[in-house]
């Protein structure tokens, strides 16, 4: 089975540079945790809620002057639409996701592959719960107790 059949079609996104009010507006009123970040139609990064908390209101940003892009994530780990399902689940597991992009051949955004879209599409339970327990996994930490930052690789590559 590949990513296109089970990925989440028709993502919202989010320009970089509207606020982070915004950004948590758009993603109550859709309900999601998660905006893909565009800038002139290129794919600049994800913005979380967790990122707005973390990053803008726990430094006392105001929502309304703080740009999507000075909270947003910008190294973007991604998949094809035309990859298995098991190697995307693979990438997941790997770097600890619960959402993975997806890019068509021409590199535009398609969707987005969540632990959801693995558990209720692809009918595949083993292959579910293998990946959200390599997800829920702590990682390694530094020194200063923060996930290492992530490498682009040839099986998860990164914008």
């Amino acid at each position: 089975m590949l990513v296109k059949d089970v990925m989440t079609r028709g993502v919202a996104c989010i320009p970089s540079d509207a606020s982070i009010r915004e950004a948590a507006e758009r993603m109550r009123n859709l309900n999601v945790g998660t905006l893909p970040v565009m800038d002139r139609g290129r794919l600049v990064g994800m913005i979380t809620d967790r990122d707005i908390t973390v990053r803008a209101t726990a430094l006392g940003w105001r929502p309304e002057g703080c740009p999507v892009r000075d909270a947003m994530t910008p190294e973007v780990v991604f998949c094809f639409a035309d990859q298995d399902i098991i190697e995307a689940a693979r990438v997941m597991k790997d770097r600890q996701l619960r959402r993975l992009i997806v890019l068509d051949a021409d590199h535009k955004l398609a969707g987005i592959l969540s632990l959801g879209d693995l558990a209720l599409l692809a009918h595949d339970d083993s292959l579910a719960a293998a990946t959200l327990g390599g997800v829920s996994t702590p990682g390694p930490k530094t020194r200063n107790g923060k996930q290492p930052k992530a490498e682009a690789t040839q099986d998860a590559p990164v914008l």
